[in-house]
């Protein structure tokens, strides 16, 4: 049987759905990847992946989108251990520019407090903003990929493309030596 990937997202506005298939668009991996959206599964299926993005929208000031944030208590109790997870967000970086990509980094906080490893981090170059909880303590870098649809979707492509290439590498790591 195929290894797998399992991309869990939540969208409101259709944002987060639109990356979330573009990264099926792109995927170019030996590992199948399958899109669930939260709002449709929920979260407990994540228990039966060991290779997990998470697309991950902040909303208002800083606030989980609402499939989240209604999925929230049962994704805390869930256990990442021996789980690799990349994360993708999306967020208002001139809108909200203390809060970017905030529940990116609370989602984050809770895979790691959970167990989970987490692969794909991003540079915070070439973005505009006040603060974030994604950001990666002492580093210029974000927990995961950071998009923003307001304001750069004209980036978002191209970003997608090379984080891909991140991550599939962790994925599938090199096992020919």
């Amino acid at each position: 049987m195929a290894q797998g990937v399992s991309l869990f997202y939540g969208s409101t506005t259709g944002n987060t759905a639109r990356v979330a298939e573009l990264i099926e668009t792109l995927w170019d991996s030996k590992l199948v990847l399958q899109l669930v959206d939260i709002a449709e599964s929920g979260v407990s299926p994540m228990v039966m992946a060991d290779k997990l993005i998470l697309g991950v929208p902040t909303w208002d000031f800083g606030e989980l989108q609402e499939d989240w944030r209604e999925e929230w208590d049962c994704f805390c109790d869930l256990d990442f251990s021996g789980k690799q997870v990349a994360l993708f967000g999306l967020g208002d970086q001139l809108g909200y520019p203390e809060w970017f990509q905030d529940a990116m980094g609370v989602v984050a906080n809770q895979v790691t407090s959970a167990g989970g490893e987490l692969i794909g981090d991003w540079p915070n170059e070439g973005y505009s903003f006040e603060a974030s909880r994604a950001l990666l303590p002492g580093s210029q870098s974000f927990c995961g990929l950071a998009l923003d649809e307001d304001s750069q979707s004209w980036a978002t492509e191209e970003r997608v493309e090379a984080w891909l290439v991140q991550i599939t590498a962790a994925f599938e790591p090199d096992t020919s030596s």
